[in-house]
């Protein structure tokens, strides 16, 4: 028999994500804008793997608009091979700390391990993107004693088995994220961390189809509903690639996606997000003002 979702479904909307010493303000859409220093990204591999090309990009981010930047020092494409700890450190750490030499702009290290976790925000970062949702033992301790914010994304396996588990049975697709992403959200508090410093992610395209992704697009509200504040990722992925060439249209090189998904950000922005995960920030910004 499936597992009902628990009992904070229909929470009020929040008003704020707490993230160590600031109170972010969600009554508008937020832009987060994706700095990825691996040499294996899908979209952006290399681009920005030194330090100076990393804080460069980031600069232009901040001049385009962005509210936040996402680090990321792993890729997490399907199939994409794990990274050792100290190899990540090495990618992710200098890159907060130049940053912040010229900006206070709230970060997030995009990781699932406690210890890549509890160095970035040693060196000024505000909170943690994991796409494990604490499947390390140890992250929700680091995130709590640095009293960080943290963001559960929804996903099943890893990047080498995710595909494989995209069977989501009578349940459908968006109650079964709503369920499992509030079971993680309820081991965060368990864990010691506020519940005001958790935001959820539903995954787009992780253990997901095509077909999933745009039920759970439709059906976003059900995860809002939950009352988190609430993160979408569909920047260039194969979902907005699919919609793309359902329509006849070129999906390669994935920066060719940016419009779709700037497109698709602003649908998620009108039916509950209240941040938006992009790689081209002055784009997603002109269709947010247009929806």
């Amino acid at each position: 028999m499936t597992e009902s979702v628990p009992s904070e479904m229909g929470k009020s909307v929040p008003h704020e994500w707490l993230v160590r010493r600031r109170r972010i303000d969600l009554a508008r859409p937020l832009v987060m804008g994706i700095l990825n220093t691996t040499p294996d990204s899908f979209s952006d591999g290399g681009t920005h793997a030194s330090v100076e090309a990393a804080a460069a990009h980031a600069r232009r981010m901040i001049a385009e608009g962005t509210d936040w930047i996402d680090i990321g020092g792993e890729s997490t494409r399907p199939g994409a091979a794990p990274v050792p700890a100290e190899e990540e450190l090495r990618r992710v750490v200098p890159v907060v700390e130049a940053i912040r030499t010229f900006s206070d702009i709230p970060i997030s290290v995009d990781t699932s391990k406690a210890s890549v976790a509890a160095a970035a925000l040693d060196a000024g970062a505000d909170a943690v993107n994991d796409v494990t949702a604490l499947g390390d033992p140890d992250m929700a301790r680091a995130v709590r004693d640095a009293g960080a914010g943290i963001v559960l994304m929804h996903g099943r396996g890893t990047p080498q088995t995710m595909d494989a588990l995209a069977d989501y049975g009578d349940e459908g697709v968006a109650a079964a994220v709503a369920r499992e992403l509030l079971l993680r959200a309820e081991a965060a508090l368990a864990a010691g961390i506020a519940r005001e410093a958790t935001c959820l992610d539903p995954g787009f395209g992780f253990a997901k189809t095509n077909e999933q992704n745009e039920e759970l697009l439709l059906d976003l509200g059900r995860i809002a509903a939950l009352g988190y504040p609430l993160l979408i990722g569909v920047s260039r992925k194969r979902f907005v690639a699919a919609r793309l060439a359902a329509r006849g249209e070129p999906a390669d090189p994935p920066a060719v996606r940016d419009a779709e998904s700037a497109a698709v950000a602003a649908v998620a922005v009108r039916l509950g997000a209240h941040i938006v995960r992009v790689h081209d920030v002055a784009g997603t910004w002109r269709a947010l003002r247009k929806a």
